[in-house]
Formats: structure tokens, C-alpha cells, sequence
């Protein structure tokens, strides 16, 4: 419970900070501060509204009065007794309208202190609790022999679009150690800058965007579940189905049909730029260029398994799929197509992408995992998006790859979102009712998977090399 005493005032007010329900912590939503905030606002707004009113009354009385002047010498229950009795009418519609709006004001400040409150305490759990030590995970930071691991907060504050840019040009082992030392040593990651030198002079060709087909690949039966951890199974169910695939589930809801569009997260290994769509660069196509090529594969798809116009849509993405899956609900394109409905994100860096009203959103994200905070932007609280922090250390499995960090692995996701679904917090039994609302209790569905692939970068241009000037000796023989 957050509190507040702006100044002049006569006494605190109680906000609810982020909710807290067992090693989640929760923002957004009904139960958000923005929320609450808008709520105050509107109070306030009623209180102002009330005291306009008592304006008007104060004034009219005051007339009154003024109207029995002329009598204050008759009689003193028609003169003077009258005069005192409206003039005090006067006063108390006076006192009243002052308390209200002095109490606007005070809300009004609440608001405002609360805000500053709350972004110098985020500065603060990033700056103070951004590092995670190794008594508390264990092996997960000895997985580099390092001290410390950066975790959200931290990749919020020095990260940004350079760290990003790192991100493309390396390995994420070679990325996590830059970003590691230049966190310890206090600079803003300017460590990654030499990192980038692996794809300086092709950069141009392999990270602009360029045409992606679609081929369908098979269509089959499955039993469906539209529980948030049962979406984030399909998304590993189609990222190990083979590079560049996506999949569109069509879901009999009853009256209408409803369809599931899951897209996997960054498929590495492979030649950045290369045809793989959801590579490396596919990163830079989400975040720099709104998945525009994506997104028309994307209709296309659902165009493909069958989707009819203005038929509702869910869409679900791990990592960067997260990135694609929030820029089709900001996709004007997209949405004059389809009735975009609900996003289910998990650790995917969406705080800059605004989707359009009437879209819910439901992000996960692990305390551990930095990868959400390397746009540098932390998601909004705001009514129709609700962003879960999963506060419980997680540690490599023995035996498994460190990658970049075990705070990202998808399995702790699904886990995550088992505890969303069995929460009684009141932005998550909000957000997750829409959910079902839109796919139903699940049953017999069918799947189409489609591959996509990026067209080949054009090969670079060659200027023909001009003859050097002849030398000064050359031009005496010439004669």
C-alpha cells in the first residue's frame, strides 16, 4: 500500500501499489495504478463539477440577500432576522464549496506525487536491485564466471537500442559478458560498441526489411486448450517444427469462430539476414520497422486457413514473436481485416509499441530475464495491458546451455502462466476472462502451419574502380 501526503494536506492518501500475489508481481490492468489514477481523476473531476454547482447556488443566494436589503428596517422577522439567515446561507454553501475544492486539489496532487513516487522508485529497483548475486541463483551466474547477472530493470536503464544492435552482431554469450562488465564498471554498455564491427558494411543489405512468402505446409486436428501456459506450449510445438514457421488455429467457439495466430521466438544459428525470417534481423524488422513483412504474411495466413473478415483473432508470441504478435494489433492494415482481440506475450521487449484501443494484452516477463528490457522502455500501465513480473529465481538446469540466462527460457514462462491462471488478482481474472471469452473452454481445433521465408539480400554493388591520373614523368613520354 502506497502513501501519499501532498503538501496543504490534511492527511494522507492510500494508493495500492503493484499487486503482489505469491512470486508474481503485478501492473496494469483494473487493478493498476493507472487505473486507480484515472479513478482519482474522475473523483476529482465530480468533486470540481459538485463545487461549480455550488458556485451557481452561492451566487443566487448572495442575489437573495442583496433582494432583501431594502427590508433590513421592517420588522426583525421579516428585516434583519431574514438578512442573517440568507447571509449565513451564503456562507456555509461558501465553506462547503471551498472544502471540495481544496479536496480536488488535494487529489489532484496525490496524483501527481504519486506518479513521481513511483518512477524514482522504479529508478531505484533497477538501480539498487538490478543485480542479481550469485548466494541467490547459484550456478547461474558461475555459468560465465561472473559475479553478477543483469536483470530487467538494469537492460531498462543501460540497454537501449545500442544493446539491441549488439544483440545482432554477436553471439548472446559475447553480448552477456560486454553488457555484464560495462554494467560493473557503471558505463552505458560502450563495451558492446567494438561487437558491432561483425556486420558493419553489410548491415545495410541484411537488416532492411525485404518481401516474405508463405507456403502452407499441413493442416491437422488437435486437441486445444486457451489457457495462457497451454498457448505458450504452442509456441515451442512451432518453433520445433522448423525454422520460419508460424501457426494459425482455428477454434469453434460456438456462435463464431475464432482464430490463434503463435509465432516462435528468435530462431539463432543460422546466417543473419539470411532467409529465416524470425532470425537475428528479424529483431530489427520488429522493433524498427513494426514487422511490417511479417505482419502481411500474417494475413495472409489467416486468409489461407480459412479466416473470414472481421473474425476475431488471438495472438501469441515468445521473445521476438512478442515483438511481431503486439505490431499486428497496432497494424491499421491488419486491424481494418481482422477483429485483433488479445496479445499474450512472454519475455519480448513491447513497451514502445502502442496497440490499438480495444485490444487487451497480457505480458510475462521474469525479474531475471533482460531480454524485455532491451528496448529500454518498461510496458505501460495501462487499463487494457497487464505485465506479470515473475519474481522467483530460476537457475540453469545441469546439464543445460546457459544461453542468455535462464530468466528467458520459455518452460519458466509456461510455468508462470500457470500461476496467472489460478490467481485471484483482479487485473488477471480480468484479463484472462477476455481470453476465454474470445476461444472458449477449448476442445477439437485445427492447426495450419505455414513457412515463411525472407527473399535473399541483393548482392552488393561494385563501383568500377577509375584509372588512377597518369604520373607526371608518363605525361613528358607521352609527348
Amino acid at each position: 500500500m502506497a502513501e501519499v501526503t501532498p503538501s496543504g494536506s490534511g492527511g494522507p492518501i492510500q494508493l495500492t501499489g503493484p499487486a503482489v500475489d505469491g512470486g508474481m508481481e503485478i501492473r496494469g490492468g483494473v487493478g493498476g495504478i493507472s487505473f486507480q489514477l484515472e479513478e482519482l481523476i474522475g473523483g476529482a473531476e465530480k468533486l470540481d463539477a459538485a463545487a461549480e454547482e455550488l458556485a451557481a447556488v452561492e451566487v443566487e443566494v448572495r442575489r437573495i440577500w442583496e433582494d432583501l436589503c431594502p427590508y433590513q428596517d421592517e420588522a426583525r422577522p421579516t428585516g434583519t432576522a431574514a438578512l442573517i439567515g440568507v447571509g449565513e446561507a451564503q456562507w456555509s454553501v461558501q465553506a462547503v464549496r471551498a472544502e471540495l475544492q481544496g479536496i480536488s486539489n488535494q487529489v489532484r496532487a496525490s496524483k501527481r506525487d504519486y506518479e513521481t513516487a513511483e518512477a524514482w522508485a522504479g529508478f531505484a529497483r533497477g538501480m539498487g536491485g538490478g543485480l542479481t548475486s550469485t548466494e541467490t541463483l547459484g550456478r547461474q551466474a558461475g555459468d560465465l564466471g561472473l559475479g553478477f547477472v543483469p536483470n530487467r530493470e538494469v537492460a531498462e536503464l543501460v540497454a537501449g537500442p545500442l544493446a539491441m544492435a549488439a544483440l545482432l552482431a554477436v553471439s548472446p554469450e559475447r553480448f552477456w559478458v560486454a553488457l555484464a562488465a560495462d554494467v560493473a564498471a557503471g558505463r552505458h554498455i560502450a563495451s558492446a560498441v567494438p561487437l558491432l564491427a561483425g556486420v558493419s558494411g553489410r548491415s545495410n543489405r541484411i537488416l532492411q526489411p525485404r518481401p516474405v512468402t508463405l507456403e502452407k505446409k499441413e493442416t491437422l486436428p488437435i486437441e486445444f486448450d486457451g489457457s495462457p501456459a497451454a498457448l505458450l506450449a504452442r509456441a515451442q510445438i512451432i518453433d520445433e517444427r522448423g525454422e520460419g514457421y508460424i501457426e494459425v488455429v482455428e477454434v469453434d467457439n460456438g456462435e463464431r469462430k475464432a482464430y490463434v495466430v503463435v509465432i516462435p521466438g528468435t530462431q539463432a544459428g543460422g546466417e543473419i539476414g539470411g532467409v529465416n525470417p524470425f532470425d537475428e534481423a528479424g529483431i530489427v524488422e520488429g522493433l524498427g520497422h513494426s514487422s511490417a513483412e511479417i505482419n502481411a504474411a500474417v494475413l495472409r495466413a489467416l486468409q489461407d486457413a480459412g479466416a473470414e473478415r472481421g473474425a476475431p483473432v488471438v495472438a501469441v508470441g515468445y521473445s521476438q514473436g512478442g515483438i511481431h504478435a503486439m505490431n499486428l494489433a497496432a497494424d491499421e492494415g491488419f486491424l481494418n481485416q481482422y477483429d485483433m482481440e488479445y496479445v499474450l506475450t512472454a519475455g519480448s521487449p513491447v513497451g514502445g509499441i502502442v496497440p490499438q484501443v480495444g485490444v487487451t494484452a497480457l505480458h510475462l516477463e521474469h525479474r531475471q530475464d533482460w531480454v524485455p528490457g532491451a528496448d529500454g522502455t518498461p510496458n505501460p500501465d495501462a487499463r487494457n495491458r497487464v505485465t506479470v513480473t515473475l519474481n522467483s529465481p530460476v537457475t540453469t538446469p545441469e546439464g543445460g546451455e546457459f544461453g542468455i540466462g535462464p530468466g528467458h527460457r520459455l518452460s519458466n514462462y509456461q510455468a508462470g502462466a500457470r500461476q496467472v491462471a489460478v490467481s485471484d488478482d483482479p487485473s488477471l481474472v480480468a484479463s484472462t476472462a477476455v481470453l476465454s471469452g474470445v476461444l472458449g473452454a477449448g476442445g477439437t481445433a485445427t492447426a495450419t502451419r505455414f513457412a515463411l521465408t525472407r527473399s535473399k539480400p541483393p548482392e552488393p554493388v561494385t563501383k568500377p574502380t577509375p584509372d588512377p591520373p597518369p604520373r607526371p614523368a608518363e605525361i613528358g613520354r607521352a609527348r
